[in-house]
């Protein structure tokens, strides 16, 4: 497990974190993957993999389903999908793959333990509630939405956009961030003294691995659960 610095790379002036880029990248290339192997062959009679993707985008249809209504979900639909498959394999990415540099500098992790990604993915998300409220109301009955049951609700409004976004983005960054943290003491434990920690602390480092994947799935469903309330808030108007 690696505990060094994170490495960087200077681009037009601003600092961008090597780690965020390169496992991203990674994670990108996984979901072209599943997507692709799972689809390039349809057929009436579906195969496995194509039974796969159907049961995966009947499943994230039916996370946005709890909470948007039935006639707004085909609009959102390749979002949930998208958001999901992406946070998942992000959430487990560094539960079995982190590379650093002979420096030491981690180039590989879960983007997910770095709460930039977690935030960004937040952002993502409630701007595109915005959007969908504008959209489907106007302006002025979405915007007036926030002085509701009065005007000088507004602040209040304004701050509860502000929690959702932080509590939204820094959920997961704590859960797998804190998963990847344990993870790295037992194996520091395993490796302590030898063979007497090593045959202790590896079946544990198992066992938390395993539990940690399903946290990490668990917070990929919450992740977009989540979303899908904060964008049906936006598609109603309020009394």
């Amino acid at each position: 497990m690696n505990d060094g610095p994170v490495s960087t790379f200077q681009f037009l002036g601003l600092t961008f974190s090597t780690a965020n880029v390169v496992s991203g990248l990674v994670v990108f290339l996984l979901v072209v993957a599943v997507v692709f192997f799972t689809s390039r062959n349809l057929a009436m009679k579906p195969t496995k993999g194509q039974n796969f993707l159907e049961w995966l985008i009947d499943f994230t249809n039916g996370i946005l389903k709890g909470s948007i209504p039935a006639k707004e979900v085909g609009g959102f639909g390749l979002y949930g999908f998208t958001l999901f498959l992406f946070l998942f394999l992000s959430n487990q990415l560094g539960l079995f793959i982190q590379l650093a540099t002979s420096g030491g500098a981690t180039i590989v992790r879960s983007p997910t333990s770095d709460p930039i990604v977690t935030l960004t993915f937040s952002l993502m998300t409630l701007m595109l509630a915005q959007f969908a409220g504008v959209r489907k109301l106007g302006y002025k009955t979405h915007f007036a939405n926030y002085m509701k049951p009065f005007v000088f609700w507004l602040p209040i409004s304004i701050f509860e956009e502000f929690t959702n976004f932080l509590t939204l983005g820094l959920r997961i960054f704590g859960v797998i961030f804190s998963g990847e943290m344990l993870l790295k003491l037992i194996w520091e434990l395993a490796i302590s003294h030898g063979i007497a920690t090593m045959v202790v602390a590896v079946p544990i480092e198992m066992i938390w691995q395993g539990f940690s994947a399903f946290l990490g799935a668990i917070q990929a469903f919450v992740f977009v659960t989540l979303s899908s309330v904060y964008i049906s808030q936006k598609l109603e108007v309020e009394e």
